[in-house]
């Protein structure tokens, strides 16, 4: 009999993907088959799937931690952001349409059919589902329609455990408030709440447990303590960028600049785990520091806007002059598409139809196609024949003499293309610097620290599982939990 449980947060960015894809492992790890599942998620990060898709990082990530390939239906309803008041519709890992958030919010009900659907295919196959919601549990102004908090647990009739942060300060009200503006229904489903990040002796937070669940009605788990590695591990969303700019203090200096669209970032992980290499992601306002060895230019959710927004910077007279000194320029993805010639929409497929100049720093065009390619690829980087593997998660088709030197080779055909001088490269390939070798490789001397770095998530994985099971019952936790009942 599948169960499943569901875990809400007072606000975004609490710790819920973080708790769901550890409490997977820890599962895991007492024998029990685990699938993580997030009715609607927004992200620009995401993940190709076994079954040909795409669904947020998070949920890939937590489908890791459960042991299982992540599918479609781990993440049925994926929005990601193309403008400032509108996003991509992704439904069971395929674009449907792009539509402004308006239009979304009045028809996202109709969606709910196909994520109980894909909740009843997951129930078939596991013994556990922990479900994760999306941003706040609390927007009553929200409520109407929903499918990602209590929208969904009300359908799916899945108790829900509300999730606090008290590093930002208010934690009890944070927590008690919730009860007060949600509606009684609703309020009827949460069997628990829990305080997360929790830093110094929990044993100081003792009375603050006892007002939450006095206040509520129901038990407060934890506190569970911060967890200080969880910067290890793939980040959600674009929030995760906020913060220090610069990572690492390596001699080799990569630089990215912050696009406001900045899609599939996390590309950049295992860089910014080399021990020689130091990761700037530049902040607009500021100019690309000239000490750079390499920039990197990431992926984009619509290119043509950022390319806009990078040359609005001056970014683009950084990027030029860096070349001109001899400095090294990678485009992955959208990043490759701008270092091109033109850019061409002409179905509107990314906003208003039209051609844009690219940087010019690579002789190909591109054209946006509306059919997503989404792949999981093995491939061979040129000219060193090291592996690589990676995915596809693009729209367009690029063609041009620069072509003719591919970065890399998949299944036999060439990828990606290489200036005639080998200082700027540009690829589609995403996910490619986890692969050792070929990043060892690709940064040269100042890769000093030979890390294994899909050993290093594993072991993040598990520490992070450890880490729950130290500070949380999950006897408790699991009894929380009640039998999936659909039709």
């Amino acid at each position: 009999m599948t169960r499943a449980l569901m875990f809400m947060g007072t606000g975004s960015d609490v710790g819920k993907s973080l708790l769901v894809a550890g409490l997977c492992r820890a599962f895991v790890r007492r024998g029990l088959r685990v699938a993580p599942f997030k009715p609607q998620n927004m992200s620009n990060n995401a993940a190709v799937t076994e079954d040909g898709g795409e669904i947020g990082r998070a949920q890939a990530l937590q489908a890791r931690a459960a042991c299982r390939p992540p599918t479609t239906a781990m993440n049925p309803v994926l929005l990601k952001p193309e403008q400032e008041t509108g996003a991509q519709l992704v439904v069971r890992g395929r674009r449907r349409a792009s539509m402004s958030a308006r239009d979304y919010f009045a028809r996202r009900a109709t969606l709910l059919p196909e994520v109980l659907a894909a909740f009843a295919e997951l129930a078939s196959d596991v013994d556990l589902i922990l479900v994760e919601g999306a941003g706040s549990a609390s927007e009553v102004n929200l409520r109407d329609q929903d499918i990602a908090n209590f929208g969904f647990a009300q359908a799916a009739k899945v108790p829900g455990v509300v999730i606090g942060d008290i590093e930002r300060g208010g934690v009890i009200a944070a927590l008690v408030g919730t009860f007060a503006v949600i509606d009684p229904a609703d309020a009827g489903l949460i069997v628990a709440t829990l305080v997360n990040k929790f830093r110094g002796d929990p044993t100081l937070f003792t009375a603050g447990r006892s007002v939450i669940a006095e206040r509520t009605g129901v038990p407060c788990l934890g506190p569970v303590p911060y967890f200080a590695d969880a910067h290890k591990l793939p980040a959600e969303d674009v929030m995760a960028l906020d913060g220090p700019q610069r990572t690492g203090t390596g001699r080799y200096h990569i630089v990215v600049p912050r696009l406001p669209r900045i899609a599939n970032f996390d590309d950049l992980d295992p860089l910014r785990a080399e021990p020689g290499v130091a990761v700037t992601v530049v902040e607009p306002g500021r100019p690309l520091p000239r000490d750079a060895d390499l920039i990197i230019l990431p992926g984009s959710k619509a290119t043509r806007a950022d390319l806009a927004a990078l040359r609005s910077q001056g970014w683009d007279i950084d990027i030029l002059a860096h070349h001109r000194a001899g400095g090294r320029v990678l485009g992955i993805c959208g990043g490759y598409q701008m270092l091109g010639q033109t850019i061409a929409d002409p179905d509107g497929i990314e906003g208003p139809s039209g051609t844009s100049a690219g940087l010019g720093l690579l002789d190909v065009q591109t054209v946006l196609t509306p059919v997503k390619q989404l792949r999981l690829e093995q491939a061979m980087a040129m000219p060193s024949g090291l592996p690589i593997a990676g995915y596809h998660m693009h729209m367009g088709l690029s063609q041009g003499p620069d072509l003719a030197r591919p970065f890399a080779m998949v299944q036999g055909d060439p990828e990606g293309a290489t200036s005639p001088n080998g200082l700027v490269r540009g690829t589609y390939l995403h996910g490619l610097f986890a692969a050792d070798d070929f990043r060892r490789a690709f940064i040269g001397s100042a890769a000093t620290g030979g890390i294994n770095y899909e050993a290093g998530i594993e072991a993040t994985l598990d520490a992070l599982a450890t880490h729950l099971e130290t500070h949380l019952d999950l006897d408790a936790l699991l009894a929380l939990a009640q039998p999936v009942r659909l039709a």
